[in-house]
Formats: C-alpha cells, structure tokens, sequence
C-alpha cells in the first residue's frame, strides 16, 4: 500500500534581505472586494478603506510587491508575504474586506481570508485584521505587522503546513481480495545525456519490453538531459528475466521502489489501470486535493475511482516559533482513508483467461461474464493490445452473428430446425457473390448442421426471405444499440439495417456493417444461457444501465439456439471443445474478413457458454496468421478447471 508521507514547509517572519530565495504565486488569485458603507462615510474613512482594500486585492492576486507597497514597511512586508506563499503553497485565494472600526488611537479593518492549498480539497478559513496608518506623506497605508498575516502570528514565528497522505485502498475482486497489492519494483528509465544512439536503444528497449520505439523516442527527445525520463516499471522478477539485455545500454537508468500492480505485469490491463506520479493532465482530471508527488491513478479503475481508493489527505497549519516549538495550531483538514473497490472480477476466472492469452503476439482478448447477474469475471488483452480491446474494441462480428440470423430466422418461421436448406460453395446476391471458406460444399443440409458448419451461403439465402427489420429486431434482442454504461469505455455493438439484398445478406453473415466487441459477443452467448441480455455489471451492486434497454428473444427460439451452438461443438467447427473439463460447452466460431489485402485480413473469433459462464475469444488478423480463437478457448476452459 500507499505508505503515509509528511511534508512541511515554514516561513520565517523576522526582517532580513537577501537570505531567502523567494518565489512569486503563478496562479492568479481572484479577490473579493466587499464595498462596505460606500454612501455616507468621509474621506478619511474612504481613504482607509482603499488602503486595506489595495493591500488585500495585491495580496490575493500574488502581486506580492504590490501588497507590500501598501504597508508602511514594504521590505518587511514583502519578505514575510513571499515566504507564507511559499508556506501555503496557495492555488486561489479570496480577501474579504470587512467593517472599518474606529477608535481614539487606532482604525482598523476585519478581513475574511479564505486560502485554496495544494493538496487539501478545502479551503484554510480565518478572520484577520489590519492596522491603517497615516504615513509621514498624508498617505494611508496598512501598518505592517506579523498579525497581517494571522491574528496570532508574531515576529520569528513561522508558518507550517504539514500534511499526511492516507494509504490507497484496494480495487478486490469478487471474493473480497485484492486483484493489485504492493510490490517491489524496478523502474526502466532514460537519461538523455548518457544515450549515443536513440534509434537503437528504443529499438532495443521496444523489443525486449514489448513497447512502442517511436513513443520511447519522443519521450526522450523532449525531455532535459539530466531528467529521468519513465520506460515502463516492472516487478523484480520481470525485470531479472530482461536485466541481461538492457542493463548495460548507453543511457539506461533504473529506480527501485514499490508500486500497487497486479500478479502479472498484464494481469487485467489495462481495466485496472496504472498509479503513479500524475502528469499535469492527470493532476487536473483528479480534481483538487492531490499534489504533483502524490500517487493517484492514471489510467482504468484505478483513475475513475481515484477519489473513492485514495481518501482525502489530513493536514494542519501550525504556527512555530525561532526553536521550532508549536504556538498554535490556526487550521486543521480531517481527511480520511480511502475506501476499497468491490469489482465482480473473479480472480480465478481472469487468470485463466491470462493463461490462455500468455504468448500470443497478435492483438488478442478475453472477456467472460456470468449470464445469470451479467457480473463480468474476466476481462484480458494480451500483451500488445494497444488498448482495453476486450470491451471498447470494435470489430465485425463474422459468423458468430449467426446466432442473430438464426434466431431471425426461427422467429419468422422462416425456417425450422431440421428444415432443409442449401449450403452451396458460392451464391450470388444481387450482384455481390458470397462464398463459404474455401468455397466448400455441403450440399443440402438441416438449419441446424447449416449453422454447425458456418455456411455462409445458407444465411445469406435465407436472410432474403426475412420481413423487414427482422434482423434489425433480433439484433436489438442480443443488445445491439443497448449503449450499456460502464465505468470505463466499453462498446455495446452496432447494427445499420442493409439498403439492398447484398448489404442484408452480407450483415447475415456478419461481413456487412454490423460491428461488436468482445464484452457485446460474450453477452450475445449470455443471452442464449439466460433467456434475455443481462446488465453487465464491472463493480458489485452497480449493473449498467442501457441507452436502449434490449427486449427478450422468444424462449422457445432460444431453446433452439441452445441446440444449435451444441452441434458447432460436437460435430461443426469447434469440436476440439467437445473434451474440456467443466461440462457440456455451446458455441459459435466466426472468421471476420477485413481491409483490401488480397487475400484479405481475417479476424478470428469464439464466442460461447459453459454453465453459468459465458464467453468471448478475439484474435485480431488471428484466421490470417493461423492463431484462432477455438485453441484460446479450449486453453482457458482447460486453465480454469484444471487450476485450484
């Protein structure tokens, strides 16, 4: 965890020159100006009251010179003034006048201070007073003394502000564990002075540590050359298994230190997210309250709940004399401890579906959920997914959108289960010829073998016999259009209705416009487990609500569909998953062409259900290069009954 750090800072209020190096507010600081008895006061009250005024306005704002010519001892003033900035370390500001008392030997006007810290999620409220004094010149001015800056502070008093960082809380899994603790790391750096060619040490770096060289260059051009410029941080193990060959590379530095990370350097990344030291854009988005040294999240869960795991800082403001010793305590920020993250992950699923990714250099993921809750258990990218593909990536479906077509099919009567229909090589459609894999022929077959098989030309004759919108029906069914939302960017599946019969045949085959991600194929296999598309849901308790909330295929349809992705296992394309542990599994293959390559691209996907656990394989280009999705199944099924 987070360990709790203390840092201060003291001003010291005696006059001296030259013997500290001052810095001026770079934030501008908005004054409240409260015109009190603007009507019927004298001159010399007006007078008065324009010098507090003038004072308080320069303070506020950080004109910290201007502030201390409106004293009767600017050197005095402006020393103390430049040191309590630097104490505060103040963001915004507001210096309320108040009443003008007068008395026989004095005026003095009220002030209300309220000081925005860096660092604290409240202001530093108290009420002051200033002493207006009649220079030698007719002029008045603020009578400088220690009490300008707080009723209590006095000369050789310093200022203190100390504050306390609680310990980060942890995001658990489903069983209450924690998914990330602390770990020792090692930090991978650059210092550009010591590099004697950038191109090959970021080829090099990009290679043993699966990075982009171009983002490794950028970075160090940019910076200083003595600055440290981040790689990436591994925990010890993974840094012994690349110590060899990038320890001694000209301009390589390393840090050692502790960081939140998960089991494995990808272990439900980039869902998760990262925590570190915050870039000025992750400092803003955090909100107020955090400091550039703090530890907050950056990226996934870890920066959408940085409020909730990260707690809120304590603090006091103390006021020291010349030995150090407290005089007063002027203000206090309670804070408190962050509060732990209940996600649905469960552990055990989600290191399946790392094992079965482990090695696969192609952009693959992993998404399983539970039909019966919608809880997601697991979401995985593999190692060079430039992104959380697993649930925003966008992808065409391929044939695993036969599950949509079928169920249109069904539910229009088009077609029974053991109707027959044709499974021609290739079929023409209005002009656009459509082909199975490999042109093969099956000949005349039932519905359900049709689907086994993946005949691309039976679906894409019987989605010319479909009514209007059945497809764009069914596919709302399966949650196409559903716009669920999650904490984190997720896409639910689109659907564009064709304009002619090649756009409707090609969408029946899943080659035409409709798009999915891994999280919307695992829900479409959900839905035939459960009977209707259920809420994913990523943090326990919390199901996401839907844009457009997706009605319930017909029972007795789905009943169908039950037997049909059974066949694709027992007798179709994925019978290598008729012997995995874990009981009966039901499934859909699908091969997505994409590009204009000749041949073209492929995507490989499997989406399907065992039990109460649905799932979805994605393999980028993974048809093409010969890593489909059916192996990554039996893997992952084979990982999560076989591992205790």
């Amino acid at each position: 965890m987070v360990g709790a750090t203390r840092e201060s800072a003291t001003i010291p209020a005696v006059r001296q020159k030259n013997t500290m190096t001052v810095r001026r507010l770079t934030v501008a600081l908005a004054v409240v100006i409260e015109l009190i008895g603007a009507g019927g006061c004298s001159s010399t009250e007006s007078a008065q009251r324009q010098a507090g005024q003038a004072f308080l306005a320069a303070w506020a704002k950080g004109d910290i010179p201007a502030a201390a010519k409106a004293t009767d001892d600017p050197v005095a003033a402006e020393h103390v003034l430049h040191a309590a900035g630097q104490a505060l370390d103040s963001t915004a500001a507001e210096l309320t006048p108040g009443a003008l008392t007068l008395t026989k030997d004095a005026t003095t006007m009220a002030f209300a201070a309220s000081w925005t810290l860096a660092g604290l999620p409240t202001p530093w409220r108290y009420q002051g007073k200033l002493a207006i004094a009649k220079g030698g010149d007719g002029q008045w001015r603020v009578h400088w003394q220690p009490q300008d800056v707080h009723p209590q502070f006095g000369i050789a008093d310093t200022l203190v502000v100390n504050r306390t960082l609680p310990q980060r809380a942890p995001i658990l899994d489903d069983a209450g564990q924690p998914l990330v603790t602390e770990r020792d790391t090692v930090t991978v750096g650059v210092e550009p002075k010591l590099v004697t060619n950038l191109d090959d040490l970021a080829g090099t770096l990009a290679s043993a540590l699966h990075l982009n060289a171009t983002e490794v260059i950028s970075a160090v051009e940019q910076a200083k050359p003595t600055d440290f410029v981040p790689v990436v941080t591994l925990r010890q193990a993974d840094y012994r298994a690349v110590q060899a060959k990038i320890h001694d590379l000209p301009g390589t530095v390393f840090r050692t230190g502790t960081q939140l990370v998960g089991p494995s350097r990808h272990f439900a990344q980039p869902l998760l997210g990262q925590v570190g030291k915050p870039t000025a854009e992750a400092l803003h988005q955090a909100g107020p309250g955090y400091l550039p040294t703090d530890q907050i999240g950056l990226s996934g869960l870890q920066q959408v709940f940085n409020g909730q795991l990260a707690g809120a800082a304590s603090a006091t403001i103390e006021i020291h004399d010349a030995q150090g010793n407290t005089v007063a305590q002027v203000g206090q920020f309670a804070g408190h401890p962050g509060s732990p993250l209940n996600t649905t992950l469960d552990t055990r699923v989600q290191q399946a579906a790392e094992t079965a990714l482990s090695g696969v250099g192609l952009h693959a993921a992993i998404v399983a959920v539970r039909p019966s809750t919608g809880e997601i258990l697991a979401v995985a990218n593999s190692d060079s997914a430039p992104f959380d593909i697993a649930l925003a990536g966008q992808y065409p479906p391929g044939s695993t959108f036969k599950i949509v077509t079928a169920t249109a099919v069904l539910s229009s009567r088009v077609a029974r289960p053991n109707s027959p229909v044709p499974c021609p090589g290739t079929v023409t459609i209005d002009g656009r010829t459509i082909p199975n894999e490999n042109a093969f022929n099956l000949g005349t077959v039932s519905l359900t073998d049709a689907f086994a098989h993946s005949c691309n030309t039976s679906f894409a004759l019987l989605s010319q016999k479909l009514p209007p919108g059945a497809l764009d029906q069914v596919a709302a069914e399966y949650g196409f259009e559903a716009g669920w939302r999650l904490p984190v960017n997720s896409f639910s599946g689109s659907y564009t209705p064709a304009k002619d019969a090649a756009g409707q045949a090609a969408n029946a085959f899943g080659q035409g416009t409709d798009l999915v991600s891994p999280l919307s194929e695992a829900l479409m296999a959900a839905t035939v487990a459960h009977g209707s598309t259920p809420a994913p849901m990523l943090v326990a308790g919390q199901p996401a609500t839907a844009k457009q909330p997706p009605p319930s295929p017909p029972a007795a349809v789905l009943a169908s569909l039950s037997d049909f992705m059974r066949a694709v296992v027992t007798r179709g394309t994925a019978t290598n998953l008729a012997g995995v542990p874990g009981g009966a599994v039901f499934g859909k293959t699908g091969t997505a062409e994409h590009g204009n390559t000749a041949p073209p691209q492929a995507d490989s996907w499997f989406t399907g259900y065992q039990g109460d656990l649905a799932f979805a394989m994605l393999v980028e280009n993974g048809q093409t290069s010969g890593v489909p999705a059916n192996p990554l199944a039996q893997k992952f099924l084979t990982a999560l009954h076989t591992t205790s």
